[in-house]
């Protein structure tokens, strides 16, 4: 018989906002029994006001790590990509967000860590830090990363251009790579509108690629970049 033994989490000392900053977290029962809860909230209200219609779910890896890309154009796409998956695997799912937005206010900060779980990401400086934290909790497997390669939500509606930090991310790797369509989220909820308007959003899922056989070389990672922007377009229709 295998003895039984607790060990407390290792930041107990420290105050909350410094633990829910940190990444990667420790476990915390009451943080995962608030998201479980918000979850099923927000999927409900995703379903009733904004008629939340998800296409292409067998596309979505059954096994293993996986990344999902999509375009960005509201605060509803990522509550949008974690209604797609099992609520068994809300804790193992990564959203990155924008650290200097995400990661510096109290109110965003619990957003962020307890509802979402993101993971918070440097967008002007110490990207490749970030990218090789992305890598590292891929290599986990099981763990699912949402990322909008876009960087930040689009102003006019449309489709922007891929960084090739996704590329950097995806080139080399046996890791599946997930394009996905959010449309009605810029109607819904646009960049600058305090409050949600109850427009119709669609999710279509398109299907996995990898790229082991590509480099991590600056050619081979814009080039990754920019078929994934084609594959996301592609299920604009």
């Amino acid at each position: 018989m295998i003895p039984w033994s607790y060990e407390p989490a290792k930041d107990l000392d420290q105050s909350l906002v410094e633990r829910l900053r940190r990444f990667p977290r420790e476990p915390d029962m009451m943080v995962y029994g608030l998201r479980s809860l918000a979850a099923l909230v927000l999927r409900g209200w995703l379903r009733l006001y904004h008629s939340l219609q998800i296409t292409g779910m067998e596309n979505l890896p059954a096994e293993g790590s996986y990344i999902l890309v999509a375009n960005h154009s509201s605060h509803l796409d990522t509550l949008c990509l974690l209604t797609a998956l099992p609520l068994r695997k809300l804790h193992r799912a990564f959203p990155a967000a924008a650290k200097d937005y995400f990661f510096v206010s109290a109110p965003r900060l619990a957003v962020a860590a307890i509802i979402v779980n993101a993971l918070p990401f440097a967008r002007q400086s110490q990207i490749r830090q970030s990218v090789a934290l992305c890598r590292e909790l891929l290599a986990n497997p099981g763990n699912i990363l949402i990322i909008f390669p876009e960087g930040t939500r689009t102003a006019t509606g449309q489709l922007g251009e891929f960084k090739p930090g996704i590329g950097l991310l995806a080139a080399g790797t046996n890791i599946p790579v997930v394009p996905c369509y959010l449309k009605g989220g810029f109607e819904a909820w646009p960049k600058g509108r305090v409050f949600p308007r109850p427009k119709r959003i669609q999710l279509r899922i398109g299907a996995p690629r990898t790229y082991a056989d590509c480099p991590p070389e600056k050619a081979a990672v814009e080039k990754i970049a920019h078929e994934l922007r084609q594959a996301v377009a592609a299920l604009v229709a």
